[in-house]
């Protein structure tokens, strides 16, 4: 690629040329034409115009060598995740926060950027922070360089040291206010304008197991929901708003019940976080008598939605289920695959309470063919004798050996399990219309969502953590991840993406900054942004780094890909 004059008649043009072979015969092709020569000599641009095409075309041979393998390759760093969440950890209020606490605390590293890099670490390769240390090895991360595994458990610890008896007011019966409390209040005060119709918000819980013994207190054996009884385990539970932005998560010890968990959470959003009048969302786990009186009673007067026990509650199931009554198709806005579909409500009132039974009928035929498919294989199984049917449950609900000298199959158990096909049943002191409440229930698919992410953010257990503190810290670390998942994924749908989150952070993490040397400078080749990459950094507000920077000296001295300067 060269620059040419193309002279018409008595003028000349500047142009840009390169040649290529075509049929074993070289041939050029004009890439563009600059203008005319005379003109761009009297407004002084030809000079610039001649570095400029200096500049590109040893940007051209930079990238040629390099490709051909011409060039000693020095280093080679990942440079897409920071550059993206770097950003998103500022404009959310993260590092402001973190920083300011920290203020007047004499760390001999840098507690901010160790935090930081570990939520970063959670994104992109869910782990342990033992595996953190190793994996920053290969990424550019701004101020992460000296950082080693200790300062990684040091910060942990700060992350879930408890607070000072003068500040524990608002702490649960459960656990101490700790310095992430103070985190998430002073994120959610940085974030205010996007929290003012705070009318609706999500809890649900979730538990996590260890390998070990799970610290001093929290690590306790208690209802697991990942089936794993034998080991102990914490509760985590998360509050989000109704566009599934996380507020807040709570670390419990293992034996905490469900039940027990709401009061204490609906008092403390009010107390932490200003909130006056608001209406909770929560599921069938939480609910009880005392539960639902407490929500009620004059010092609180929230409103609620919250499922109902079908089965175990004799009103509900009695009464509720058992009233005649026409339903009322609902077709929920349906932007994602996964999202609700469409299902029909109807309302029921038993004296003063209000309930709402809800019924998706693709749900109910689900339900019907899995149960039809159970006792056939029952009726096959009668055949081989009563002790293969013994240890299997989902064989038991259907058996009776009720006046019988051995099993049989009963046929009221299966009509009464047909009752619920497809239904759930809502308890509201809410004005909304049926309709209305059954679709704020079903986002409750959003704090699912955060816990399947949740759980995948913790594949690797925090069995390198012995203390109370660091279990707290290390949990709390994929809380700050998934803020910043949430504000990433909410910039890319305002602008209309749709994109797999492997995806997103599939193409972020091929973007690379390659070190080479060439004539005793050194220079940055950054790859190709492929996929999503482009538009990612598009909807955060990042310029994608040049494709060849030279290194200057500071930058050598410093590692810092941030620091290089356009090839001379």
């Amino acid at each position: 690629m060269f620059f040419r004059t193309k002279t018409s008649g008595t003028r000349s043009y500047l142009q840009i040329v390169e040649n290529r072979w075509v049929d074993g015969r070289p041939r050029q092709r004009v890439l563009a034409t600059l203008g005319r020569l005379d003109h761009l000599q009297q407004s002084g641009q030809l000079d610039a115009l001649l570095a400029s095409g200096a500049r590109l075309a040893q940007s051209v041979l930079l990238l040629s060598a390099h490709a051909k393998g011409q060039l000693p390759t020095v280093n080679t760093r990942r440079i897409g995740p920071a550059l993206i969440f770097q950003r998103l950890w500022q404009q959310t209020g993260c590092q402001h926060v973190i920083e300011q606490l920290l203020h007047g605390r004499h760390f001999e590293f840098d507690v901010e950027r160790a935090i930081f890099l570990t939520a970063l670490h959670r994104l992109f390769a869910p782990g342990s922070d033992r595996a953190a240390d190793k994996w920053k090895t290969d990424y550019q991360i701004e101020g992460c360089d000296g950082l080693q595994l200790h300062h990684l458990y040091r910060a942990m610890a700060w992350l879930g040291e408890e607070l000072p008896q003068d500040q524990q007011q608002d702490k649960t019966p459960f656990a101490p206010r700790c310095t992430k409390d103070r985190i998430e209040e002073g994120i959610f005060a940085h974030r205010r304008d996007l929290f003012t119709d705070l009318q609706l918000v999500f809890f649900d819980t979730t538990s996590i197991y260890f390998e070990g013994n799970g610290g001093e207190d929290i690590g306790q054996r208690g209802f697991s929901k990942d089936h794993r009884p034998d080991l102990y385990q914490m509760v985590v539970g998360a509050v989000l708003d109704g566009q599934g932005r996380p507020i807040c998560c709570e670390l419990w010890p293992g034996n905490t019940t469900d039940v027990t968990t709401l009061i204490p959470v609906v008092d403390r959003l009010r107390s932490r976080f200003g909130v006056r009048r608001i209406c909770i969302v929560a599921d069938r786990g939480m609910i009880s008598q005392e539960t639902i009186t407490a929500l009620e009673q004059d010092g609180r007067g929230w409103q609620y939605i919250l499922g109902a026990r079908m089965r175990s509650q004799n009103e509900v199931k009695d009464e509720v289920l058992a009233r005649a009554g026409r339903y009322r198709v609902v077709h929920p806005p349906r932007v994602k695959s996964d999202d609700p579909s469409p299902l029909k409500v109807k309302e029921v009132w038993v004296e003063d309470r209000r309930y709402v039974v809800c019924l998706n009928e693709d749900e109910a035929r689900k339900d019907a063919a899995d149960r039809e498919a159970i006792v056939a294989a029952l009726r096959e199984q009668l055949h081989r004798g009563d002790k293969s049917l013994v240890g299997n449950k989902g064989y038991r609900r259907y058996l009776s050996s009720k006046d019988s000298p051995g099993f049989r199959i009963d046929e009221a158990k299966i009509a009464e399990d047909a009752r619920y096909d497809g239904k759930w049943v809502l308890r509201t002191n809410t004005e909304l219309d049926s309709a209305e409440v059954a679709l704020q229930y079903k986002q409750l698919w959003m704090v699912e969502q955060w816990f399947r992410s949740c759980k995948s953010l913790l594949q690797t257990r925090p069995i390198f953590h012995k203390c109370d503190e660091t279990i707290r810290g290390h949990v709390f670390c994929s809380f700050l991840a998934l803020v910043l998942r949430q504000e990433l994924q909410g910039r890319l749908e305002e602008r209309g993406h749709e994109w797999e989150w492997a995806d997103v952070i599939g193409d972020l993490d091929r973007l690379q900054a390659v070190e080479v040397e060439q004539d005793g400078k050194r220079f940055l080749l950054r790859s190709e942004a492929q996929g999503t990459c482009g538009r990612v950094f598009q909807a955060v507000g990042v310029a994608l780094p040049p494709t060849v920077q030279q290194v200057s000296p500071i930058a050598l001295e410093r590692g810092a890909a941030h620091s290089a300067t356009p090839p001379d």
